[in-house]
């Protein structure tokens, strides 16, 4: 079998040999491969900095959305707002966290999404969903500033509950401020914790 295979590439370098011509040619165009890959590879990522800075949702959109479309659509939210690290980590095991983003200001992010197919008409986010997120979204993610985000409404118990805890609620008529305009999310919600650093280019 050595033999075997010892001979054919032998076979293999006396053909190369002959043809010199062979190698520069497979070198060439594998190159030309390499540099249309990396070309692609930038135009992707430069339009997909052009849509994120241009991100725009109208509300019957975001009603549209499946959840996990939904939670897809606060992280690129994030994104446009200057956080390009922004990350849908919601699934089984996700201790609450729907979306992780660090904001320009060196602030974590811990974000949990809920969806009403039936928006305002839907049930209202009680109680419940914030002790999760009250419970994981500093002790274990280390959050900043801590949200829950719905296309819906909240309980009068739950917005109580989630101002005596510090947490942030993004309620129907404050994502649909945020979705439709290009104002970040930090400054539509009025007092969050100060900056861990200044600003990139301050």
């Amino acid at each position: 079998m050595i033999a075997v295979v010892w001979s054919l590439v032998i076979g293999a370098l006396r053909w190369m040999a002959a043809h010199p011509w062979v190698p520069a040619v497979l070198l060439l165009v594998a190159a030309v491969g390499g540099g249309v890959w990396v070309h692609r590879r930038r135009e992707t990522a430069r339009w997909n900095r052009v849509r994120e800075r241009g991100l725009r949702y109208v509300m019957p959109q975001i009603d549209a959305l499946h959840h996990r479309e939904f939670e897809e659509a606060v992280r690129d939210l994030m994104r446009r707002d200057g956080c390009p690290e922004a990350i849908q980590v919601g699934g089984a095991g996700d201790n609450g966290a729907d979306v992780k983003a660090t904001d320009p200001f060196g602030r974590l992010w811990v974000i949990q999404c809920k969806h009403r197919a039936a928006g305002l008409a839907g049930s209202a986010v009680g109680t419940p969903d914030l002790h999760v997120l009250n419970g994981t979204g500093r002790p274990v993610h280390n959050g900043d500033i801590v949200v829950l985000v719905t296309n819906g409404r909240f309980t009068d118990k739950a917005v109580a509950f989630a101002r005596s805890q510090r947490l942030h609620l993004v309620n129907r008529h404050l994502l649909a401020q945020w979705a439709a305009g290009s104002t970040p999310l930090w400054e539509l919600l009025g007092t969050v914790p100060s900056p861990r650093r200044p600003a990139s280019g301050s």
